[in-house]
């Protein structure tokens, strides 16, 4: 007896013993790239033991007794995984977190022409996608200058009262020295650039991508100040229908569709918009602060995909645009003795897109692409007719491919324009450019923390010459969140009349190009920038971008009057030189986002005697975004500041802050939304006159403020089936 009471006492010592047994686990934790995530937090909850990743992703939990338990991984911004461990031992384990939405890490950019990310990429891409996207649609559904303007160092900068019409500027630059694109397309240039930015609805746009200096390698000259493609949605195997309406209170009405589809074979996307814009005077001085405007915008594109290997897309783009602004009674009643003032804008495109492409193997592909697009434009004003037809080609074919350490692209292209202006006009301005271009580029891994990207482009432009640009850029990342990118390169830029000084005489008395006097803009550029995140206190996501650059243009294209009535252009003796930088913070804690920039932007004028900041340019912009975003809402508060400016004249403007709410309501069935922009209704009357006497010969001083004031709007978007998770 004595034995057996032993025995059992054994027994249970030695399962006692076996139970209480405990052991260490590590823990190493990575994003879908296998990158380590600094911060993530790996936890028991049903043992109370966890663990915070260490820079190497890794987490130790020490004391975990033997048995099957739960454990959950979690990091802002990821997937939360909670799996079963079976432990018996000490081990490692290796757990992957999926991303939520769309997060930088996972977005593949266009317009690098490369399969990689976002954070493998040496050229610095800003990228706006997906809920800030769709957020700017909300505010602005008629074009995309809202999503331009809050970007940190870009100014919308209006040129006419009248009209609207507002040119991109990025780094303190013209709107000529930047290049558009859409899906990887010229989309504007010369005469076609007028009235672009108002005229592109934002709504069939899946993501925009910015690049600040120099970016001729790729996409030929004019990107001096850089390059902003606009890459639109195309279809799913599952359909898609958006159906957006939107009224403001000063009568502008805007209504837009996007519809896509596709199977096995064929796709489609159709996307239609409509835009009414009454006349309205915000200030009741009896001139527009908005054109009554007409506005229609017809997108088909077809797909084919007769292989997994291949895509054929042919689009279509047409746009009708009527402006009418200026003497409020002259718009509404017709002319008299005394109310005789306004400015006629007709403006018409037809584009066509056409893309072959297609892969052979995993890494390599090859693409041809072709555009033709042809604008009309009339311009009338009291005693001045502006009328012409411009017509564009752009046809490319490129080669692409790429192993473990290297991307590797190559390709040629030819870009045509061709301007005729009316020929009852007695300047006769008609331009004629065909430029022929080579270019190769490639990225190369040269370890894990550094990648190196050089490019060269040759481009040869009738009558202009030879033009060799070179580019490189050098990118440094480690474990700890931190990257560094060093860039720089070489653009140019071919005259046309079609300038912000031009624009805003309506070409009146504008003198022809002379190719025989006058020489082709040449810039050269550089930039650098630091990036870092992490998390604060654990739950508090952080990261900051800080942007350094120069860009400086020789022979600038300059307007200046050769007596009282005539105008030609000439270049600059001295280099324009643009200097600044961009500060980006951004602060995350569950629902909440907080996005803090400035920039600092000194563009000089050094062929101005004691050179002058460039007119029109604020030296010292920011803003302020907070976000609460769930499932059910969305709201918004941004706060924008606008330093002092110098007017043409030498006097200096007032600075201002203008402030503005978004609210959104989400339902299974879209959303509805309320818009309250510049609510404290900043505008530039407040501070000087909009409009000189007298009303029947007006003058219009330069813009420098917001000239509509408060802009409050209402809008449905209905979403039947399809992208639900987009923005929900």
């Amino acid at each position: 007896m004595k034995k057996i009471v032993l025995s059992i006492v054994l027994i249970i010592s030695i399962c006692l013993t076996l139970q209480s047994q405990v052991n260490d686990l590590k823990v190493t934790v990575l994003t879908h790239e296998n990158e380590p995530l600094v911060g993530a937090t790996v936890y028991f909850e049903s043992l109370d033991l966890g663990a915070i990743t260490d820079f190497e992703g890794i987490a130790t939990i020490v004391g975990v007794p033997n048995g099957i338990h739960i454990l959950t991984v979690s990091f802002l911004g990821f997937e939360t995984l909670t799996r079963s461990v079976a432990i018996q031992q000490s081990q490692e384990i290796e757990i992957q977190l999926e991303e939520i939405g769309h997060h930088l890490e996972e977005v593949i950019l266009q317009s690098s022409r490369s399969t990689r990310t976002i954070k493998k990429i040496p050229t610095r891409i800003e990228f706006i996608g997906g809920e800030e996207l769709f957020e700017k649609n909300m505010m602005n559904a008629t074009n995309i200058s809202m999503v331009l303007r809050e970007s940190t160092g870009i100014q919308m900068q209006q040129t006419s009262l009248s009209s609207g019409n507002s040119n991109i500027r990025i780094q303190g630059l013209d709107g000529r020295y930047t290049q558009l694109l859409k899906d990887g397309f010229p989309l504007y240039g010369g005469f076609s650039s007028g009235l672009s930015i108002m005229q592109i609805p934002p709504l069939d746009l899946k993501q925009f991508e910015i690049i600040k200096g120099s970016s001729s390698t790729l996409y030929g000259g004019g990107a001096i100040a850089g390059l902003v493609d606009l890459v639109s949605k195309t279809p799913e195997d599952e359909p898609s229908l958006d159906i957006m309406f939107t009224q403001t209170h000063a009568w502008g009405s805007t209504a837009n569709i996007f519809y896509s589809d596709r199977n096995e074979q064929f796709g489609v996307s159709l996307y239609g918009s409509g835009h009414i814009q009454k006349v309205y005077d915000a200030e009741d001085d009896g001139f527009s602060n908005l054109p009554k405007t007409r506005t229609i915008t017809f997108n088909p594109k077809f797909f084919y995909y007769p292989s997994e290997a291949t895509t054929i897309w042919l689009g279509l783009n047409g746009t009708y645009d009527s402006r009418v602004g200026g003497d409020i009674i002259a718009i509404e009643d017709g002319f008299d003795e005394m109310h005789t003032y306004t400015e006629e804008n007709s403006s018409k495109r037809l584009s066509s897109q056409f893309v072959y492409e297609t892969k052979f193997g995993s890494n390599r592909s090859f693409q041809f692409k072709n555009s033709i697009s042809f604008f009309d434009r009339e311009l009338e004003v009291p005693d001045v007719y502006f009328k012409g037809h411009q017509t564009n080609t752009f046809t490319e074919a490129s080669y692409n491919w790429n192993d473990v350490k290297t991307d590797w692209i190559i390709g040629t292209n030819l870009y045509t324009i061709h301007f005729n202006e009316d020929e009852n006009i007695s300047l006769q301005r008609d331009q004629n450019d065909l430029t022929f271009g080579v270019f190769a580029n490639n990225i190369f891994d040269v370890s894990e923390n550094w990648i190196l990207e050089t490019g060269f482009r040759a481009d040869l432009a009738k009558d202009w010459g030879f033009f060799p640009l070179p580019r490189v850029s050098l990118l440094y990342k480690d474990d700890n969140g931190f990257s560094s990118r060093l860039g720089g390169g070489l653009g140019y830029k071919i005259p046309d009349i079609f300038t912000e000084e031009a624009e805003f005489i309506h070409f009146e008395n504008v003198l022809p190009i002379n190719k025989d006097l006058l020489e082709p803009e040449r810039s050269m550029g550089i930039n650098m920038d630091f990036n870092y995140e992490t998390q604060l206190f654990e739950s508090i996501g952080f990261s900051i971008n800080q942007l350094f650059y120069l860009t400086a243009i020789k022979d600038g294209l300059l307007l200046n009057s050769t007596d009282d009535t005539m105008y030609e252009f000439e270049n600059a003796e001295k280099e324009i030189v643009s200097r600044g930088a961009e500060t980006n913070l951004k602060f995350s804690y569950n629902d909440f986002k907080w996005f803090l920039n400035y920039a600092f932007i000194d563009t000089r004028l050094n062929y101005l005697p004691g050179s002058p900041q460039k007119p029109l340019t604020a030296r010292h912009n920011g803003g302020s975004v907070v976000m609460y975003e769930t499932s059910i809402w969305r709201l918004g508060f941004e706060t924008y500041y606008t330093g002092e400016q110098v007017l043409s004249n030498g006097n200096s403007t007032n600075d201002y802050v203008t402030m503005g709410f978004l609210a959104m309501r989400n339902f299974k069935w879209g959303a509805l939304f309320a818009n309250f922009e510049n609510f404290t209704d900043r505008r530039q009357s407040r501070y000087s006159p909009l409009v000189l006497p007298p009303i029947d010969d007006p003058t219009f001083p330069e813009i420098y403020a917001p000239t509509d004031g408060f802009i409050f709007s209402l809008g449905v978007i209905i979403k039947p089936f399809g992208n639900e998770s987009e923005h929900h």
